[in-house]
């Protein structure tokens, strides 16, 4: 049988209101009747009743933090953003990984609801404003992590990702690539709709008409990659860039292009979002567009918690934070000048291109 509080106060020779104070560190207890108590704590190994604790003061000091992929290193980097703030706060971390399914997050949203947790932290399966209103009917502090919720109040820490992409395509471009297709993530989550408008963007100020054939959705994860990678090969004439909208699709892509007997950077150039983990390449390889994940975890987290605190009556926020193009092998170098600029002497093109890519990184 568990021992209990009176038995924890019969050890130190105490009342069981003393055993309560040195519990919740409430009330004044002498040093040597702290001593007493904690020392019975350990010789009988008791474990306080939080639970009971929790319904009493209506919080648990709990906080839940729902993604999408927590194989991806992206996601692990955020969830210790968010445990590192948390935890200096006192608050414990419940993380659920719901595979971008919205039956699965909605059986999580439910059991973590009936668990009280003080509050959450979530990447919603798709841009939707329903879970975010299921756990607001609750009077649940919410935070909406790198997505875009039409429709809904909350506050919302996310990425740059129209901008990201608009300056990696941007790059491509200086390089010389006029040929770039764009494989995305599912057209349901604002990051894959973003980062194929930034694409847009880019192509259009290049005076470039976006191709429909070249913007191909999927999901984010390195089997859509291949597919993707191989229906744009397909495409005539065949791209000469490839921009993939997160790192497992990059990687998907990369393994197509092997396949395919296509060198990168040599024959086909590939950039993409978020770094490949460690232990898939030798040296870093990806150009890329890098979020800074850690930072958009602690950011979360932080607002969560000024909610906690009483700030619930202000306005939504929205954070976006920058992201940071980092150039290396992927993207190649400069490329014969395309038609479009061939009247221009060689020299003053390239140095035009030198010049804004400069500017771009």
């Amino acid at each position: 049988m568990s021992p209990t509080i009176r038995d924890v106060a019969r050890r130190a020779g105490v009342a069981p209101i003393t055993v309560s104070r040195v519990i919740n560190n409430s009330g004044y207890v002498s040093q040597e009747t702290r001593a007493r108590v904690e020392a019975a704590i350990v010789e009988l190994r008791y474990v306080p009743n939080t639970l009971a604790r929790s319904l009493r003061f209506k919080k648990t000091r709990v906080l839940a933090l729902i993604v999408t992929d927590i194989t991806n290193p992206f996601w692990t980097t955020v969830a210790r953003g968010v445990e590192d703030v948390a935890n200096a706060h006192g608050f414990s971390l419940i993380l659920c990984n719901t595979d971008e399914d919205e039956a699965k997050q909605d059986a999580y949203l439910q059991v973590l609801l009936q668990k009280r947790v003080d509050g959450f932290i979530l990447v919603p399966a798709r841009s939707i404003a329903e879970p975010v209103l299921a756990i607001q009917a609750q009077n649940v502090p919410v935070v909406v992590l790198d997505r875009q919720i039409p429709g809904v109040a909350v506050d919302v820490v996310r990425s740059d990702s129209e901008g990201g992409a608009y300056r990696l395509v941007t790059y491509l471009l200086a390089l010389g690539h006029r040929h770039i297709a764009v494989l995305s993530g599912p057209p349901t989550i604002s990051t894959a709709v973003d980062r194929v408008a930034g694409y847009r963007r880019a192509l259009a100020e290049a005076g470039l008409p976006p191709d429909a054939e070249r913007i191909f959705y999927g999901t984010y994860d390195i089997a859509s990659g291949y597919q993707n990678a191989l229906r744009a090969l397909q495409s005539t004439p065949r791209p000469t860039a490839l921009f993939a909208a997160n790192n497992f699709i990059a990687i998907g892509a990369l393994r197509a292009l092997d396949e395919a007997g296509l060198r990168v950077p040599d024959d086909i150039a590939l950039v993409c979002f978020d770094d490949v983990p460690l232990w898939l390449q030798i040296t870093p390889f990806f150009t890329m567009a890098s979020q800074r994940a850690y930072q958009m975890g602690q950011r979360a987290t932080e607002l969560l918690l000024e909610r906690l605190a009483g700030a619930d009556q202000a306005e939504p926020r929205e954070i976006v934070l920058p992201v940071d193009i980092v150039i290396r092998k992927s993207s190649g170098t400069m490329r014969t000048p395309p038609a479009a600029v061939a009247h221009r002497p060689d020299s003053a093109w390239e140095q035009h291109q030198m010049d804004r890519l400069d500017e771009l990184i």
